[in-house]
């Protein structure tokens, strides 16, 4: 993997990312998605998706604010992505917390193939089958290489699962993944930013496996240099957005990755 030509790729490039997420997130999702060198674009009417759809480099679904018409719109769109060959990344926010959430992750993981599954301890622990503990959109489960694997198996997906370690998952190759900052856990929302970047890193690599580490070190490193130009949640959420609009080559020393 050469890290850094990916994310230059990136800035070249910038690829269409079509987000259908949630309200509470939204606007910091599509600036990330630009810090990092990416299009995003947020549509979620019935009316257009297809239309979006057939000119995006990458589908990202977040089910953090979930209704009828939304899920619908999901449904439709993971069948347009596979229809015009986009891959797809799915954030199943607060899988395990109520069965509508669970229900709907479920189906989109049958309906479509979705090329990577990106949730925390506990929201990766319901899909498995084990339960976890899931409150709202954070997680105490501790993150367990097995069960992205498990995961990656039971749905033929690339499966990150975050926590204090990192772990991504084909079923077949394994990483955990070391960066990262107990800062990230004091903004809302930060893990669907890092959706952005994985799928922004996804738009340009065939690889969903390498799209995922690659996105989770360039978030990452850059929420670890954030923190330290930081004085608080505030600061850091500014910063973070800063350092990745900003990121460098020699930032990717900083990696600490390991190949299970």
């Amino acid at each position: 993997m050469n890290f850094f030509e990916d994310l230059e790729r990136i800035r070249i490039k910038k690829p269409l990312i079509h987000h259908i997420t949630n309200y509470v997130v939204m606007n910091d999702s599509a600036n990330i998605t630009i810090a990092v060198g990416a299009s995003p674009i947020m549509a979620h009417a019935l009316e257009e998706l297809e239309e979006i759809i057939s000119v995006a480099s990458a589908l990202y679904i977040n089910i953090g604010t979930l209704d009828t018409r939304w899920i619908d719109s999901m449904v439709s769109a993971v069948k347009y992505a596979e229809r015009y060959n986009v891959p797809i990344l799915l954030d199943p926010v607060g899988a395990g917390a109520s069965r509508l959430r669970t229900e709907v992750t479920e189906r989109l993981l049958y309906s479509s193939k979705i090329k990577i599954l990106k949730g925390n301890g506990g929201e990766i622990s319901s899909l498995a089958g084990r339960k976890g503990t899931t409150k709202g959109v954070e997680s105490a489960v501790s993150p367990e290489a097995e069960i992205a694997t498990t995961v990656a198996e039971k749905y033929g997906v690339n499966v990150v699962m975050t926590g204090k370690v990192d772990y991504v998952s084909d079923g077949r190759r394994n990483a955990a993944v070391e960066n990262g900052t107990p800062m990230l856990g004091k903004i809302t929302g930060s893990g669907c930013m890092l959706g952005s970047v994985i799928s922004s890193f996804m738009a340009i690599k065939e690889d969903p496996f390498e799209a995922s580490i690659e996105g989770l070190l360039t978030y990452e490193i850059a929420a670890e240099i954030a923190e330290k130009k930081a004085e608080g949640p505030g600061t850091f959420k500014s910063k973070l957005m800063d350092e990745i609009y900003n990121f460098k080559s020699e930032y990717y020393s900083l990696a600490r990755v390991k190949y299970l």
